[in-house]
């Protein structure tokens, strides 16, 4: 049974029951129940209309469920009147729970729980598994979620870039589990570019393409991290960047700058260099410019001040790293990088020191700290 597709349409199921009059709670809890049915029965008897299936089988799930609940006997009327059987009505609402679900009255980590759920069909335990948290966490989250939206309705338009930094968020988590979250996000974000045209939209679906391309080169054989100019670059997946490239020329040719296209172009550098040694660092440093430009974000002035080292020499790096606050995430491992390319090892071997310290992760602190004593053991010859 093809799982892939079986997720694929839950977006769309839900959404025929709450025009039907489900709340989406409900509507929810019905479909992922059904998916738990069609689990066990598809391989051994697969439908013909997989999506009325889902239908038809989330829809009685949501009556038995109504009629049990004896404080919604009010609502009898609306569900007694169940609509005749047949082929499952073809408009799809992915793109309205999309929005449902990055709603702004939702934290990050509830949005992006809500989004795996309800529009990539995940299980609570699957979630769960893929951020390393007890199920019974997960789903408190997740039912918080859906109380704080139950009263938003579907018609009601939503924040385009709201969703994208959902999926952002998913996309960045990268994988664990039985869940590879970066897939997943790559999956959501392809149905999303399917149901709406904006530059955006592909801008991001190229950037998760264009990292993504990465990953099999990203990781050591003993798990260390492998930075972007020691990589591999013959275990980069080709296909994976040539769509990428396409998708982001696309987005461009319409002339409607964003953050997402602008990080893709910078990847498409990356990517498009045969070796680290020939990538085209002051092009990239205009793209950085235009970044800055989009956010204003300090973060990508730190990214900024890498670009303009290799582009410009080291000082010129340090010299617009100085611009910058010393507090922010990983500006120690910045300057560290900086000062060593300058060839202050003594400083740099500190700083790499306390960007360890400072690592959001293990395999960024284990990488750090590598680095640190690399630079103490040539000191010490």
């Amino acid at each position: 049974m093809n799982e892939v597709l079986l997720r694929e349409l839950v977006p769309a199921v839900i959404g025929v029951l709450v025009r039907r009059g489900a709340d989406f709670a409900s509507a929810e809890d019905a479909v992922q129940e059904a998916l738990i049915r069609a689990l066990d029965t598809w391989p051994d008897d697969p439908p013909r209309d997989p999506k009325g299936w889902l239908v038809a089988v989330a829809w009685r799930r949501f009556l038995d469920a109504t009629r049990a609940d004896a404080a919604r006997r009010r609502r009898e009327d609306l569900v007694d009147d169940e609509p005749a059987p047949g082929p499952a009505p073809a408009a799809d609402d992915t793109l309205q729970l999309y929005f449902l679900c990055a709603h702004p009255s939702l934290t990050p980590s509830s949005a992006v729980a809500l989004t795996l759920r309800a529009v990539g069909g995940l299980t609570t335990r699957q979630i769960a598994r893929a951020y390393l948290v007890p199920e019974a966490t997960m789903a408190q989250r997740i039912s918080r979620a859906k109380r704080t939206v139950s009263g938003v309705r579907l018609d009601q338009p939503g924040d385009v870039a709201t969703v994208l930094r959902v999926l952002y968020l998913v996309f960045n988590e990268g994988y664990s589990g039985d869940v590879d979250l970066a897939a997943e996000a790559v999956r959501l974000t392809r149905q999303l570019a399917a149901a709406i045209e904006h530059p955006e939209v592909a801008g991001l679906l190229a950037l998760m393409l264009l990292h993504h391309a990465r990953r099999a080169a990203r990781i050591a054989p003993d798990g260390s991290l492998v930075p972007l100019a020691e990589q591999d670059r013959g275990r980069w997946d080709t296909r994976s960047i040539a769509e990428g490239v396409e998708i982001l020329q696309a987005a461009l040719a319409l002339d409607r700058l964003g953050e997402f296209q602008a990080q893709a172009a910078i990847a498409a550098l990356h990517a498009d260099a045969p070796t680290a040694e020939e990538t085209d660092w002051v092009q990239i440093v205009e793209w950085y410019d235009e970044l800055e430009r989009l956010t204003g974000s300090p973060v990508v002035r730190l990214n900024r001040a890498v670009a303009v080292g290799e582009a410009d020499g080291a000082r010129a790096g340090l010299a617009a790293l100085a611009e910058l606050d010393d507090s922010l995430p990983r500006y120690a491992a910045v300057a560290a990088y900086l000062h060593e390319r300058d060839g202050d090892l003594v400083t740099a071997a500190r700083l790499y020191a306390e960007a360890a310290g400072q690592a959001p992760n293990l395999a960024e602190r284990d990488h750090l700290t590598r680095q640190a004593a690399r630079l103490n053991a040539r000191l010490r010859a």
